[in-house]
């Protein structure tokens, strides 16, 4: 059987499809697993008590079989967009409309439709690419594109940090003079800027004087700058730094269900000009026909009420930054006297940690550790649009979820240390 060349790049192996399987089936075993890989966010008895409440309700006053029976328009169900509206002009003052979002099947599906319609191949034959202006970043957007390779990623300024007052943390910055001497910027070949904030897969969050760089940057070359906020404020609000949420025309804000516990629910939501959500709404038709309307069911009430905002703020960010914390106590135990380092966790639910001279990649370190029950996620995946030839530290790092009970922290770290510290006996 002959695939076409889309059908070849969507079936060849992938980082993302990787992990997607690796959790599928470590789900699935019958032998425990310590599950520190993935991005499945927390089960949280407290958030699991509201939402079960709100499908109740939703049974009780059969808005259940509407949610489900009737399809929204391409754009997302209306009512749900009204809300948000309501909510972000509440909270922020953008003097948003319902022609400023639009739904679609989870984020993943959001950055499918925004980076093919901001890189690839233009209609006066030249081929833009998606900038990423600090590496690394989100492994889901490296597959996304349809034809060619579409990322220009820049190596990161690496700077010591210190966390509640105690040594051995380092943090990412945008490294701005790299970043505007890139040729890619000054031919016109870059279609948009995009970052997540907070970083997947480091916890790192931009700060307000580098998103305002940006943001300067995409209006000078006349690109939008996309802001992946999955686990930003005002929900699920996983960020820790005081920080501002800004958005204007030229801004592309992307938001998702996904992290306040509703992975399931897949639904991701689009802040940008009416010209992109045309756009977007356009897409939605021809590949969904309309966006899942049972997320937009459930949340609408969350939304309303602002309560989601209320469960962002006393019971999401404080769980994480506690497992943070957990987990740090218990890697800086397990490393003492080690040269192993973790990036300062400013939100997210990762801590990203740094084995330096490690004697092998983190690639490898994943199979040993997952044959012993223990899942993380390498770092090479993560650097995309980065040549990582001559550049080691893009082997010497691991993404670490903090989603898990204490009991499954303790145990995956513990194997962790046992094997690492295995590894730098033999040098």
């Amino acid at each position: 059987m002959q695939f076409s060349k889309f059908g070849q790049k969507f079936t060849q192996d992938s980082a993302i499809l990787q992990l997607m399987d690796d959790l599928g089936n470590a789900l699935n075993s019958d032998q425990p697993i310590n599950m520190l890989g993935g991005g499945n966010p927390a089960s949280i008895p407290k958030l699991n008590e509201v939402y079960q409440e709100i499908l109740q309700d939703i049974i009780e006053q059969h808005d259940a079989l509407e949610s489900i029976a009737n399809y929204s328009t391409p754009q997302g169900d209306a009512k749900f967009i009204q809300t948000l509206v309501e909510f972000f002009n509440r909270h922020y003052d953008w003097k948003l409309t319902a022609d400023n979002i639009v739904l679609t099947n989870g984020s993943q599906n959001a950055f499918f439709y925004l980076f093919n319609l901001f890189a690839g191949q233009f209609a006066d034959g030249t081929n833009k690419s998606i900038l990423l202006p600090l590496a690394p970043e989100y492994v889901g957007y490296a597959d996304v594109h349809i034809d060619g390779v579409h990322f220009v990623g820049v190596k990161p300024i690496i700077r010591s940090a210190t966390h509640e007052g105690r040594e051995g943390f380092f943090k990412y910055q945008i490294d701005f003079e790299a970043l505007e001497n890139l040729e890619e910027l000054k031919n016109g070949t870059i279609g948009a800027i995009c970052c997540s904030r907070p970083t997947n897969p480091t916890g790192n969050v931009l700060t307000d004087d580098e998103m305002q760089r940006l943001a300067q940057i995409a209006k000078r070359y006349q690109v939008p700058l996309i802001v992946d906020n999955a686990y930003g404020m005002p929900f699920p609000n996983v960020i820790y730094p005081k920080t501002t949420l800004s958005w204007n025309p030229d801004t592309v804000l992307c938001f998702s269900l996904s992290k306040v516990g509703l992975p399931g629910a897949r639904t991701g939501i689009i802040v940008a000009n009416p010209q992109i959500v045309q756009a977007i709404s356009n897409m939605n038709a021809i590949v969904n026909l309309s966006p899942v309307r049972f997320g937009a069911a459930v949340a609408t009430p969350l939304f309303a009420n602002d309560r989601i905002k209320e469960l962002s703020d006393t019971v999401i960010q404080p769980f994480y930054h506690g497992q943070a914390a957990l987990a740090i106590q218990l890697l800086q135990k397990e490393f003492a006297n080690f040269p192993v380092k973790i990036h300062k966790p400013e939100g997210a639910i990762f801590l990203w940690v740094w084995f330096e001279d490690l004697p092998i990649s983190t690639t490898k370190l994943y199979e040993i550790l997952k044959e012993q029950g223990t899942l993380i996620i390498p770092s090479e995946h993560f650097f995309v649009g980065v040549d990582t030839k001559d550049y080691p530290h893009a082997t010497q790092c691991i993404r670490l979820s903090i989603a898990q009970d204490d009991q499954t922290l303790k145990d995956g770290i513990a194997t962790i240390g046992r094997v690492v510290r295995e590894l730098y006996a033999m040098q």
